[in-house]
């Protein structure tokens, strides 16, 4: 059985603009909120050296925004990235680097005609699982 993942519908829809601005980048950033459901976007830079094919958060900016999760009283929840021209499943680097095994890692897709535009994976021991987002 899948787990689930509760997510505002207003969330979805700054995801989808956010992957859509400039979709030939991987696009990133923070998902925040409480009690389990998602509530918050909170936009990074990303600084990859291949932005096309990779995502990274400066520290300085992921301390930022960690504290103004905190600051705002909410939880993360999630970490979101796209894949411009590939599938939103998580690639071998995305397993690799999933340093927060209690976050949801989200995977979009900026093509219109993708079957799932937004997908959501647990990933934990370097296993990846499907979650199912309800939107809320």
């Amino acid at each position: 059985m899948r787990g689930e993942i509760r997510v505002a519908g207003s969330v979805v829809t700054r995801l989808t603009e956010h992957v859509r601005t400039n979709p030939e980048v991987e696009c990133c950033g923070l998902l925040a909120g409480h009690a389990g459901t998602i509530k918050s976007v909170f936009s990074a830079k990303n600084v990859a050296k291949t932005p096309a094919t990779a995502y990274e958060i400066a520290p300085q900016e992921l301390i930022g925004l960690m504290r103004e999760i905190r600051g705002a009283g909410l939880q993360l929840l999630g970490i979101y990235h796209s894949h411009p021209g590939g599938d939103n499943m998580p690639s071998s680097r995305d397993i690799e680097r999933a340093y927060y095994p209690e976050a949801a890692y989200f995977i979009l897709s900026p093509r219109v005609e993708a079957p799932k535009s937004i997908r959501a994976f647990s990933i934990r021991a370097g296993r990846a699982s499907e979650l199912d987002i309800r939107i809320v």
